[in-house]
């Protein structure tokens, strides 16, 4: 009796991120490059956190920092919008706090303001620090945090989603 043939598998979504332990931390103008401003650069990326089960983490300041951000007189939207913009990134996103006592320590960000993303990245297990901050980016190749999480531009990590739904397709 010939052996039968397993069933097909799926193909990985066509925009899967690296895995399923997945983790993304993303800094305020990376949040506001992929909703409020729409890079087109970007709209693989922002499909792929929109329609996939790929979880997101924040903080409380962090969330606040948005909010500011979102005011800004030289961005000109409209209360409606960035209250809704605000809502929705939030909804998305798990809220951690942090404890100062956590280890392993971190390296300082030359921008005070950036740290906490480093931080929430640590304190939330994070895969990925998502950000185009050259200071964040070079911190990436720091032998505190290369062994935590990477960070990496929002373009790098889309293309490597792509290099590993093509190493998993094969």
């Amino acid at each position: 009796m010939p052996t039968p043939e397993p069933p097909p598998q799926e193909p990985p979504p066509r925009d899967a991120l690296p895995s399923d332990a997945t983790l993304l931390v993303l800094d305020t103008n990376t949040v506001m490059a992929l909703w409020l401003f729409e890079d087109p650069a970007l709209a693989r990326l922002r499909a792929v956190i929109e329609t996939g089960p790929v979880p997101l983490a924040t903080r409380a300041d962090a969330l606040e920092e948005l909010r500011r951000v979102l005011a800004y007189r030289q961005f000109a939207v409209e209360p409606s919008r960035q209250r809704t913009l605000f809502e929705t990134y939030a909804a998305r996103c798990r809220t951690i706090t942090t404890d100062p006592r956590i280890e392993p320590p971190l390296p300082q960000c030359r921008d005070a303001d950036d740290q906490k993303f480093l931080e929430i990245a640590r304190d939330a297990g994070a895969t990925h620090l998502v950000s185009r901050d050259k200071a964040l980016l070079r911190l990436g190749r720091h032998r505190l945090i290369r062994p935590l999480y990477a960070i990496l531009t929002p373009e790098a990590l889309a293309a490597e989603a792509l290099d590993e739904r093509r190493s998993s397709a094969r």
